[in-house]
């Protein structure tokens, strides 16, 4: 994946091994399922999105178990030992591509949404839990060290305004509401790009600059779960997307912004990889998030 700037790799060189040490797994919570019992045949949680969902990983290069969905489903485990996970979710997928597919394959199946939509409807009464993230991708190539392309963000966000509902709606149509459907659940994005805050003044220009992207994708995102019948999985507050005015201590750098601090110690993009996909810890922050909105009935 792009880094933030090319100032960056200037930048957090002396940083790397520091802030490669924050990437411990945090403590996990178990949640309980809808009715606090143990099924007494396998069901099932399907986790539906993009890499995040996919757990990819920069120093491996490769898809990995480190993803929120899965830890998410260990907690969920704990509580439920018969419960099964159907991980679909696919590295690079925009939501143009998770309807039409194009990037990775699923057997029975031209897309993403196609291979969920037919799990569901074959496993009625059987899925306890549907998650899903979308849209990063969309707008991922909007922001460079020139600035946020306009024409680029409007055109990606207008494209997760119509069809992040029609994945949701999809979802629900296929997995059933009401009594014995799945709780349906998506999530927001936390904003990369706030690590190039550490380059300077103009990085920290620019830093405050992504936060308009990220906040009216968000919002784009936040609605169109709402509409459809989704919870929100609000990872953009978890990781203080908006917050420039508390402050937190960061290794080398000193004092900065707790949106900054967050990004640094929970994604890989203050490390030698500078990459925007969240390390284990901040994945066990995603999968808080998660099972907090699951827990709630």
């Amino acid at each position: 994946m792009p880094s933030t700037t090319s100032r960056l790799r200037r930048a957090f060189g002396v940083l790397a091994t520091v802030a490669l040490a924050t990437a411990a797994m945090t403590g996990t919570a178990s949640a309980h399922d809808r009715g606090g019992r143990h099924h007494p045949q396998p069901h099932y949680y399907v986790s539906l999105g993009d890499s995040l969902a996919a757990g990819y990983q920069p120093n491996v290069r490769t898809n990995t178990d480190v993803s929120y969905t899965d830890q998410l489903y260990t907690r969920l485990k704990k509580q439920d030992p018969t419960l099964v996970h159907v991980k679909l979710g696919c590295s690079g997928e925009t939501t143009e591509t998770m309807i039409a597919g194009g990037i990775c394959s699923y057997p029975g199946a031209t897309s993403q949404l196609g291979a969920a939509e037919a799990f569901l409807r074959a496993h009625r009464g059987e899925v306890e839990y549907v998650t899903l993230d979308i849209g990063a991708n969309d707008v991922d190539g909007c922001l460079s060290a020139t600035g946020i392309d306009q024409a680029c963000t409007a055109k990606g966000i207008a494209t997760v305004a119509t069809q992040l509902p029609q994945i949701a709606s999809g979802l629900r149509r296929a997995g059933g509401q009401g009594w014995g459907a799945p709780q349906y659940a998506g999530m927001n994005y936390y904003d990369p790009f706030l690590a190039v805050w550490l380059t300077g003044a103009t990085g920290q220009a620019e830093a405050q600059q992504s936060t308009v992207l990220s906040d009216t994708l968000n919002g784009v995102i936040d609605q169109g779960l709402w509409k459809s019948g989704f919870r929100l999985a609000d990872v953009a507050k978890a990781f203080s997307t908006d917050d420039f005015t508390d402050q937190a201590t960061l290794p080398v750098f000193g004092t900065v912004p707790l949106n900054v601090a967050r990004i640094c110690a929970w994604t890989w993009e203050c490390t030698q990889y500078q990459d925007i996909h969240a390390n284990p810890t901040g994945h066990a922050v995603i999968a808080g998030v998660f099972e907090k909105v699951l827990r709630r009935r």
